[in-house]
């Protein structure tokens, strides 16, 4: 039997996009109308809606609950999200390099110094690499630029970015996907150098496999609701 949320649609020529069910719109949790800044995106939400079964599933359905939150939380906490997500530019995962063994030094270094190098260019925002876990100060400027240019984000790009930041603990990466300077699974890669390297010396833990392909698909939901809401 078909229900209400089959028949689901994206109305609206222009951006805001919304999506209606019985010609009514969608709403939030906290009952505001879904609207949505791209037509692309609206379509992957409604996709989501009719790939629903006789029950709505939330947990299959990443788009929704990610404008759902951005319409929610977002818009109305917008300065504290910037200064959260701004706030891992003085931890960056990048900066912080293991001083041996000599292998895993050398991976770092290749997966790490080109998007800090990147960075440096693209925000004027160079940073100090320190080796071991003691907090190294980054320079102001820099800091100040990185906020910049996440505060440059507009919502939908903002929530992308806050899940691309803290699932990979580099701001710096999470830049590079919203700037289009790396795809996705370099990125992922590049923030997973560590763990990949105690696998191949101790080998797979399933909790610690599972909770990883875990955040991988979030990684990707967050890189694909950047790309869509670009659209």
């Amino acid at each position: 039997m078909s229900k209400p949320w089959h028949e689901a649609q994206v109305e609206g020529d222009d951006a805001p996009f919304a999506i209606t069910m019985a010609g009514k719109p969608v709403r939030t949790p906290s009952k505001r109308p879904v609207t949505v800044p791209s037509r692309a995106l609206a379509e992957a939400i409604l996709a989501e809606w009719h790939a629903q079964g006789d029950k709505v599933d939330p947990r299959t359905m990443p788009l929704t609950r990610y404008m759902n939150s951005i319409l929610d939380t977002v818009a109305d906490h917008r300065a504290g999200v910037i200064e959260q997500v701004a706030a891992y530019g003085a931890s960056d995962l990048l900066c912080y390099r293991s001083g041996h063994p000599e292998p895993l030094v050398a991976r770092q270094s290749a997966a790490w110094d080109g998007p800090l190098t990147w960075a440096a260019q693209a925000f004027a925002a160079p940073m100090v690499v320190t080796t071991g876990i003691i907090a190294v100060d980054q320079p102001e400027t820099s800091l100040a630029n990185l906020r910049a240019a996440v505060e440059a984000h507009d919502n939908v790009a903002l929530a992308a970015l806050y899940d691309l930041t803290a699932i990979s603990g580099s701001l710096i990466l999470a830049l590079a996907v919203s700037e289009g300077h790396m795809d996705v699974e370099s990125a992922w890669a590049a923030c997973r150098v560590d763990e990949d390297w105690q696998v191949e010396q101790w080998g797979e833990d399933d909790l610690a496999t599972r909770a990883a392909e875990d955040k991988h698909a979030a990684f990707l939901d967050a890189a694909r609701l950047l790309d869509l809401s670009r659209r």
